[in-house]
């Protein structure tokens, strides 16, 4: 391990791309990662028959121009996810079937109260800076609100509330009372709003890579490969006028600049020389990441097609709390995708692999029909025991956070820079946002040099 002229940590989507456009721009980069692997929380697992399981982030949506852009560049295709049928819902144990995002199905004052509180979430998305959340103007009115006391006000029906409440705080692997509302619509509004973030066809679930993610995160990692150390987590950063230098298990590099792009708790364990400016610092106390647990189930065809399902599925409280098909692009098994976060995450987590294996089968079956009780193949990815992830896919803002340390989220501390998709104005918490941000973050060291 060499010193180079850019050093990044971290090669998820946001370090690769940044490491990526500075090579391109003719510099030396070097990219430590941590985990024996590339991807971050994206991580794709390819059998010997080429079928493909993504047990991170998976989806691409419309308005991702720059995840689409990459895989234009690396020559990944997608295919649209498979949306032809009927989704469920349930609640209080009665199954619900219906089109669309809302399930107009259920009883009018449930589904009507689902698109009242829709309605609002546009609206105060509207009134939301991307850029500046914390400048909204009633920006400190809903930093100190939680989700769940919104939800509390404005959503009085409870079968409303337990399903919206689930699809919201579930987007942020937490609960409800763990998030602040600025944040909820602040990543709502930076996504263009709750239809997009929440819902599938046209939006946040419409589309796939080729072979997952890992398609073109590896093409990518191949690109950078003369600098790309994996197992190297970075222990310590030293600044000084002339560059950085930075430490690895008794390794130390030096570069003239580094971008940090590791999820915000995790970057907090860095050691800093100098310490950072104090807002900073606190931050990375402040945003933590919740708790995912991802599993599949592989079949030998997707048998809830010919019953006119597409596979989607919520049920709140339930060891399946969402489904969605997650079969490949041209036949192959029959596979659902099982994603259980937040409190529920947590729970199934302190249970045995082979019990919570038989609960989620058992919800499965109760929904998709005796067919869904015994897979030919089933796997668990539990984030929570990821050291390098800290926890969910998405790093979330408690009540007071961002009016009072948001704006240390992106600017510079001397030569250390930020990336990561929350740091990200545009699709934060997406592939997406990650990638935008290390097009940012490499044009910042670039520009900041020139000026030098």
């Amino acid at each position: 391990m060499g010193d180079a002229d850019y050093i990044v940590i971290g090669a998820g989507f946001a370090g690769l791309t940044a490491a990526l456009r500075l090579t391109q721009a003719g510099h030396s980069v070097l990219v430590m990662e941590a985990r024996d692997r590339p991807g971050g929380r994206t991580f794709t697992e390819v059998g010997v028959d080429n079928s493909y399981i993504d047990h991170g982030g998976t989806w691409i949506g419309p308005g991702q121009d720059r995840i689409h852009g990459l895989m234009a560049e690396f020559g990944v295709p997608s295919y649209k996810q498979y949306v032809d049928g009927e989704s469920m819902m349930l609640v209080d144990g009665k199954i619900y079937r219906y089109g669309g995002t809302i399930p107009w199905s259920m009883r009018p004052w449930v589904s009507g109260n689902l698109a009242t509180a829709f309605l609002e979430l546009r609206r105060m998305c509207a009134s939301i800076p991307v850029e500046a959340p914390w400048e909204a103007a009633r920006a400190r009115r809903w930093d100190a609100t939680t989700l769940a006391q919104w939800l509390e006000r404005h959503v009085p029906v409870r079968r409303a509330r337990s399903l919206l409440e689930m699809a919201l705080a579930g987007s942020y692997t937490s609960a409800a009372t763990e998030l602040s509302l600025l944040f909820v619509v602040y990543q709502l509004a930076s996504a263009g709003g709750p239809d997009f973030v929440l819902g599938v066809e046209g939006a946040a679930e419409d589309a796939r890579p080729v072979g997952g993610m890992g398609a073109l995160y590896h093409q990518m990692a191949a690109r950078v490969a003369d600098g790309l150390c994996l197992r190297a987590p970075a222990r310590s950063i030293s600044q000084d006028r002339a560059g950085v230098t930075v430490r690895c298990d008794g390794r130390e590099v030096r570069g003239s600049r580094v971008i940090v792009s590791v999820p915000i708790a995790i970057a907090g364990q860095i050691i800093y020389e100098p310490a950072l400016p104090a807002d900073r610092s606190l931050l990375h106390q402040r945003m933590p990441s919740g708790a995912v647990l991802k599993c599949h189930a592989l079949y030998d065809e997707p048998f809830w097609r010919a019953d006119g399902l597409t596979g989607q599925s919520a049920a709140p409280e339930t060891a399946a709390a969402v489904t969605i098909d997650a079969g490949m692009h041209q036949g192959g098994p029959g596979v659902l995708a099982i994603v259980n976060e937040g409190p529920t995450a947590r729970r199934l987590t302190r249970m045995a692999p082979a019990d919570r294996e038989a609960a989620i089968t058992e919800a499965l079956a109760h929904r998709f029909g005796p067919n869904a009780l015994v897979p030919e193949r089933f796997t668990q990815q539990d984030w929570t025991v990821e050291r390098y992830s800290g926890g969910g896919m998405i790093s979330h803002a408690p009540p007071g956070v961002l009016t009072e340390f948001g704006h240390a989220l992106r600017p510079p501390c001397g030569r250390i820079h930020w990336a990561g998709t929350e740091t990200s104005a545009v699709m934060y918490g997406f592939v997406d946002g990650a990638v935008r941000s290390g097009e940012r973050a490499a044009r910042e060291v670039l520009a900041a040099d020139a000026v030098a």
